[in-house]
């Protein structure tokens, strides 16, 4: 191993700890503290105590006791993020149960993988489109049995069964549940485009939330402490910053709804957040685009370029020159303070992870005064492995390890991660297990370097996993093997790695698209440029990319795609010998095109 970097374990737990006992401490602790704040019906915000929510959870744990759930039974809920979804997650994990995350956005093809691979016997859904899809593949579920639908009063059934369990029956479930015991199983895409399913122990969130919260005290547990979580409960992230906030000392906000993200802000007034990095790029976009091109566009683009040189500067630990220091406080005053105004006027902190972040942002952010700190973690990490500090952060890296983890460079490169937060091990593959996890260290298949304080830089991947600027994680092979079982279509390459949603790049066969068009009574065509503009042609392939994304959630969907005048060929560098597409020469080659033609930017304003 070439480099190694590690911190030490700052809390040492035990396997008498288990996620519910994190909430039972912070009720010993702050009884009266607001854990909870949402919106309610009427738009307004409403909040539960440490005791309340608890309370909660108990009623809806004896509920499920009721309604024969046993210690390793398999639920799954299927919600935007809400506090039933928090509530419902505490209770199942309170009693031994595993907690199967489905996101909102999966199909029902994927719904019945998961529910079949986990022996999912209960479901929670949000609404009655969730519970569509779940009735859609109902007879092909063998395991399920009840399906409830929060809107529905799911959470008032159970409780109403619960009435029917005793205290001490409530006590017998939980105190059986220990560290060791699995908690969850979260899906996430693997390299062949099957999901696959991650165990999680109690063990794992316990020892990474405690060491997390002492990892970063700020955050955790200065007073009123303030997160708005917004991101899905379905990835393991959010989930983390659930316990996250137990465990210190900070009430959670939360709310799915990025249509009123600004206007929650406002309300909430936040003192960190947690965002992907498209959710930044948007704040910024809106103060872009807000400003005009006028007087104040001028002001603005001016404040934008004397914020970033401040943030160099800083970052540099050059002395920041007398000249910027004057004009980055009169900035402060005429645009800073109104951008963070937007944020809720209260903003301390905001870490950023799940896809790597655009300097350029993080340099604006950090001029503006609020330092983004970027981490990065896996789901088979229980989520955060590392983050930047708070003090001492390095724009450009994801940071330093967490209390109690380890970071690894292997000989050719590839990151390696050691710790307690990593995963069982994956569901139903031991042999994936075997081959990812060897002697403890986590093998991420990404590519990374420690420099010599030991903060660590990921410079590539060495899989072709594709991560969103939304931070959703896409295996493009089945995407691609779809489109390009179309009669016309040569070659499909998806991309979107760092970009705002899935496209794709489509090649045509010339021969292969003169035989489909003369089988349909149609005349052939002369050229691929002439293919790609025969409307025939074109209605063909919006076919197989519509057939392509009905295997797939809509956010790993393909929203766009350019369909090329050439193809890949061993000849022009862009297909191997065993005629595999070379995806860095290929988004290399048609970067002009990416960057022009997809991807374009919008200008469509937006109101903060």
């Amino acid at each position: 191993m070439q480099k190694v970097t590690s911190k030490p374990t700052l809390v040492e737990t035990t396997n008498d700890e288990n996620i519910f006992s994190i909430l039972e401490g912070r009720v010993k602790r702050a009884p009266e503290d607001k854990v909870i704040e949402y919106k309610n019906a009427d738009g307004e915000w409403d909040s539960f105590t440490a005791t309340e929510f608890a309370d909660m959870v108990k009623s809806l744990a004896k509920g499920l006791l009721a309604r024969g759930i046993k210690k390793g039974d398999a639920i799954s809920i299927l919600a935007h993020t809400c506090w039933e979804w928090t509530a419902l997650d505490m209770a199942i994990l309170s009693i031994g149960a595993l907690t199967v995350p489905v996101y909102e956005t999966n199909s029902s093809a994927q719904v019945k993988t998961i529910f079949n691979d986990s022996k999912v016997c209960m479901a929670f859904a949000e609404d009655d489109t969730q519970r569509d899809k779940i009735e859609a593949i109902r007879d092909q579920a063998a395991y399920l049995k009840d399906v409830y639908v929060i809107e529905l009063g799911a959470i008032d059934t159970l409780i109403e069964y619960g009435k029917s369990v005793t205290d001490e029956e409530f006590e017998k479930a939980k105190t059986s549940v220990k560290g060791t015991d699995l908690a969850t199983i979260v899906y996430t895409s693997g390299s062949t485009g099957a999901p696959k399913g991650i165990e999680l122990t109690h063990a794992n969130f316990v020892s990474i939330v405690y060491n997390g919260a002492k990892s970063m005290p700020d955050i955790a547990y200065k007073p009123n402490r303030r997160l708005l979580l917004f991101l899905p409960l379905a990835h393991v992230f959010a989930r983390y910053m659930q316990f996250f906030c137990f465990a210190g000392d900070v009430t959670l906000g939360l709310s799915s709804d990025l249509k009123t993200i600004l206007p929650d802000f406002q309300k909430f007034q936040p003192t960190f957040l947690l965002a992907v990095p498209r959710i930044f790029e948007k704040v910024y976009n809106a103060a872009s685009q807000k400003a005009g091109k006028g007087l104040t566009g001028k002001i603005f683009k001016r404040a934008t370029i004397t914020a970033r040189k401040w943030s160099y500067d800083q970052q540099s630990d050059r002395r920041i020159p007398f000249a910027t220091n004057i004009a980055h406080a009169l900035y402060k005053k005429l645009v800073y303070k109104e951008i963070l105004g937007a944020l809720g006027g209260h903003v301390e902190y905001a870490v950023s992870g799940g896809a790597p972040l655009d300097a350029k942002i993080a340099h604006f952010f950090n001029g503006v005064g609020l330092p983004l700190l970027e981490g990065y973690g896996m789901t088979e990490t229980t989520a955060p492995a590392c983050v930047n500090p708070t003090q001492g952060y390095k724009i450009g890296t994801v940071g330093i390890p967490l209390a109690g983890m380890s970071f690894g460079i292997a000989d050719d490169g590839e990151l390696l991660i050691k710790g307690s937060s990593i995963a069982h091990g994956y569901h139903n593959h031991p042999e994936i297990t075997e081959q990812q996890i060897v002697d403890g260290w986590l093998h991420t298949g990404d590519i990374a370097d420690i420099d010599e304080d030991g903060f660590i830089s990921i410079t590539g991947r060495k899989k072709d996993l594709i991560i969103t600027a939304g931070g959703k994680n896409v295996s493009p092979g089945l995407l691609e093997a779809s489109v390009m079982s179309s009669p016309v279509v040569s070659q499909c390459l998806v991309i979107g790695d760092r970009r705002p949603f899935i496209a794709a790049l489509i090649t045509l066969d010339l021969a292969d698209t003169n035989s489909w068009l003369t089988a349909q009574g149609a005349e052939a065509v002369a050229s691929l440029d002439e293919a790609r503009e025969n409307p025939i042609v074109r209605t063909e392939v919006e076919r197989a990319v519509d057939a392509a994304n009905t295997l797939v959630s809509r956010a790993e969907s393909i929203r766009k795609y350019e369909i090329l005048d050439d193809d890949f060929t061993e000849e022009n560098g862009m297909m191997t010998p065993s005629l595999k597409a070379k995806r860095a020469v290929v988004i290399e080659n048609y970067k002009k095109i990416i960057d022009e033609k997809i991807y374009v930017p919008r200008k469509k304003k937006v109101e903060i």
